[in-house]
């Protein structure tokens, strides 16, 4: 079984668990350090994910949201990637938008990633030089290869974001003011929208490795980037660094990069 295959199989078993505990009444959330929500779906999505790598690929490194990683994950060239539920905001208040994020690092790049949003009933993923691909309603049949917008000027583009919290001064104002439409999709989906096609910019001002790193393949075999608010590459080696990250169809990534920098 290949890496893509094993993801596959992954986010099928992630969607059982998290589909059951979706709206149940019995769910229980707890406030972490950080003052982040996390519910007892986040925690059994990635206990079973760990336990599928581990019976698997028992050689690979582990980095997941909920448990952590290993002190020495940078001594291993191949690290699988987890958030069990990106969006746990969205889960525990009963709106859909939330999705178990699975990416396999193979030295300093992203070979594969996969998204699975089982509320929407949609599912994005990816790996190296094979096209990025989805499925999505009525008949969720597989659509692809994706591809990137060809809008090529701000002023046509289309930008979506999930909230105002966190931005550079004036940096949020100066996207909602040059862009010609603003929606705010939020996570994950935001930025898979531009893999799509249908949405030309994302931006999001702090995320961290967990957040992105499935996201990374989808985009970039789409044929769009992402990079931070600066142009420089998203971090893969510090699993605490928490860093910002645009999104676009490639043709306007540095004009609006240059609007963030301003």
């Amino acid at each position: 079984m290949d890496d893509l295959d094993l993801a596959l199989r992954m986010a099928d078993a992630a969607d059982v668990i998290s589909t059951d505990r979706f709206l149940a009444s019995d769910l229980v959330v707890e406030t972490k350090p950080d003052m982040t929500p996390v519910s007892d779906a986040d925690r059994a999505v990635e206990e079973k994910l760990r336990s599928m790598i581990a019976a698997e690929r028992p050689d690979d490194a582990i980095l997941g949201e909920e448990f952590g990683s290993l002190e020495d994950r940078l001594d291993n060239t191949r690290e699988w990637i987890i958030d069990p539920i990106d969006g746990t905001k969205n889960f525990v208040r009963g709106v859909p938008v939330w999705a178990t994020l699975i990416a396999l690092r193979e030295g300093s790049d992203f070979s594969v990633g996969v998204v699975s949003a089982p509320a929407l009933g949609r599912r994005w993923w990816a790996s190296s030089d094979a096209g990025a691909f989805c499925t999505a309603p009525p008949n969720s049949s597989r659509r692809g290869p994706l591809r990137a917008s060809r809008v090529a000027s701000i002023a046509d583009a289309s930008f979506a974001f999930s909230d105002a919290i966190g931005w550079p001064p004036e940096a949020l104002d100066r996207l909602l003011t040059s862009t010609w439409r603003q929606r705010g999709y939020g996570d994950f989906w935001s930025h898979l929208m531009v893999a799509e096609g249908v949405v030309d910019i994302a931006a999001e001002p702090a995320l961290k490795l967990h957040d992105v790193a499935a996201l990374i393949p989808i985009v970039e075999q789409a044929g769009a980037r992402i990079t931070r608010f600066d142009g420089s590459d998203i971090p893969w080696n510090d699993p605490t660094q928490e860093f910002s990250a645009v999104t676009s169809n490639g043709l306007v990534h540095n004009s609006v990069v240059d609007l963030l920098k301003a």
